[in-house]
């Protein structure tokens, strides 16, 4: 049986299927940016509804022209906070038949966890998996599977909206945003001291997997050389010194930069450099797998 996942993020809106032993047999990323307003005004736009709702039908098809005998549409952030999401989740039944499954935040860290795992080294000891997303970014916790999870309102998108007031960032715009971040991870900390001593980091998502990217300096994108790379935290407060002082017609021309995150990457950097200082990491490890591949793994243990 072959399964396909789509996710829909705050930022993007991807595509993931496999056959029935878990081999890729596509995985297409495109930026929707569903919620674009979200932080202004906590509501969907209208334009952000119908390009979603477009490229749901285009992954589709792309699922169907691989035999998928199931497709899977999740939802996070944007469909947890937005308060007219329910339109988004009716044009998408409208234009589909297909109903979208809102994944609450723990089980949004679950699937991520169990997904971030996949093709790195097996550790029985306790391994922590960082999550930015648009929206918000996920901490979770645990050796073979999640055990406990917390989240934070600042992701890419949102982070921007609320704090990057200008083309070429301001100095205390930047503070302004990692010390809400650093606030955040204390109040989290006191409820989860796990977060200060795992085993091992494992970063994963579009924010992340870039960061990673452009301080390799790729061209383009290369899973071999990114899945197990491992990010150290000089290397990540490089890109964000260098991202933070550039504008963004300057910001684009960097390898391993996409033209559709150059706007939303600052704000990223923002918030793993706010997280590894606060949790005192030294490094990260880079997982290009994520939450579409444990929600596929679901979907594989129960056909």
């Amino acid at each position: 049986m072959n399964v396909a996942i789509i996710d829909v993020g705050t930022n993007s809106t991807n595509l993931l299927v496999q056959n029935s032993t878990g081999a890729d047999l596509a995985r297409v990323v495109a930026t929707t940016r569903l919620g674009d307003t979200l932080q202004q005004l906590g509501t969907l736009s209208t334009e952000a509804i119908a390009r979603t709702v477009d490229t749901i039908a285009s992954h589709i098809d792309v699922a169907t022209s691989h035999n998928a005998s199931r497709i899977v549409i999740t939802g996070t952030a944007a469909c947890r906070r937005a308060s007219n999401a329910q339109h988004f989740f009716d044009a998408v039944h409208a234009r589909t038949g297909l109903t979208v499954e809102v994944l609450s935040e723990k089980d949004e860290a679950t699937f991520a966890f169990r997904g971030a795992l996949t093709g790195l080294p097996e550790l029985l000891s306790p391994t922590l998996v960082i999550d930015i997303g648009g929206g918000s970014t996920e901490y979770t916790v645990g050796v073979l599977d999640a055990e406990m999870s917390a989240s934070i309102p600042f992701g890419s998108v949102t982070g921007t909206a609320s704090h990057i007031t200008t083309d070429r960032p301001r100095p205390e715009d930047l503070t302004n945003l990692i010390g809400a971040v650093s606030d955040d991870l204390e109040e989290i900390q006191r409820t989860i001291p796990a977060l200060t001593s795992p085993a091992r980091a494992i970063g994963i998502a579009g924010t992340i997997v870039t960061i990673a990217a452009i301080e390799i300096g790729l061209a383009s994108f290369d899973e071999d050389a990114l899945h197990g790379f491992v990010l150290t935290r000089d290397a990540a407060e490089d890109v964000f010194r260098t991202m933070a002082t550039e504008t963004l017609a300057q910001r684009v021309l960097n390898p391993g930069l996409s033209a559709d995150r150059a706007d939303i990457i600052v704000a990223g950097c923002c918030i793993l450099v706010a997280t590894m200082r606060r949790l005192r990491l030294d490094e990260i490890v880079i997982s290009t797998r994520s939450l579409l591949d444990g929600v596929a793994a679901r979907e594989r243990l129960n056909p």
